[in-house]
């Protein structure tokens, strides 16, 4: 189950870009709240507690609880708009949810047993992360803070798909749900430079090997 946040909103009855501009001078983000049937309502959010608050990775993947004047609304996020170079919060979406509708959400993937696995710990791979974020369906009640794969079992080469991770109750992939290809998720792989390193070498000795032959067929010529 994910976290509960609680963000403090105001009503917010003036629009426009002149308008969103003075808010965000005034230490405030401008946001909507739209869905479940109801009437999208412009609110404002203190800059400061948001961003903290967008800092917190289980905050993107939570059901959050918006209190509006004393009333209490669950939403999930939606969309953040960032300034191009400032860390600046521009706006954000929020989309109120149902109790007894599914929603489509991104999940964060952590990943456990890396250091332990057979391609990292006695073949001197590392691990590659393919996707750090699951797309998936369930309702909210369902809804996980994270998904956790375990890859201490992984070889060098070795890879885990899709298919192979273990949701929780009420939790699907959106990919494979809809027909789509079972990616990869992670793999094990041999370093690069390693790799050349010992191609380099093997290559040598090849080398030397064969200007040794070449120096000894020379000398049994000169006999």
């Amino acid at each position: 189950m994910s976290n509960s946040h609680t963000i403090i909103a105001e009503m917010r009855d003036v629009q426009g870009t002149g308008a969103s501009r003075r808010l965000r001078h005034a230490g405030q983000v401008p946001a909507i709240l739209y869905g479940a049937g109801k009437d999208t309502a412009m609110l404002s959010l203190s800059h400061n507690s948001l961003y903290h608050n967008l800092e917190d990775e289980s905050f993107h993947s939570s059901i959050l609880t918006v209190e509006i004047d004393g009333k209490k609304e669950k939403a999930i996020l939606r969309d953040v708009q960032m300034h191009a170079f400032k860390q600046l919060i521009m706006h954000i979406d929020l989309q109120r949810i149902s109790a007894k509708d599914k929603i489509h959400m991104n999940v964060p993937l952590h990943f456990t047993g890396g250091e332990e696995a057979p391609g990292v710990k006695v073949e001197s791979g590392i691990v590659s992360h393919l996707i750090t974020e699951l797309d998936i369906v369930c309702l909210p009640a369902d809804l996980p803070e994270f998904i956790s794969i375990d890859i201490s079992a992984l070889n060098l080469g070795d890879s885990i798909h899709l298919s192979e991770i273990t949701l929780p109750d009420g939790v699907e992939s959106t990919t494979l749900s809809h027909g789509g290809d079972d990616l990869a998720v992670v793999t094990v792989v041999a370093v690069r430079g390693a790799t050349e390193d010992e191609e380099t070498a093997e290559g040598e000795g090849e080398e030397e090997a064969g200007e040794e032959g070449s120096d000894t067929e020379a000398a049994e010529g000169s006999e």
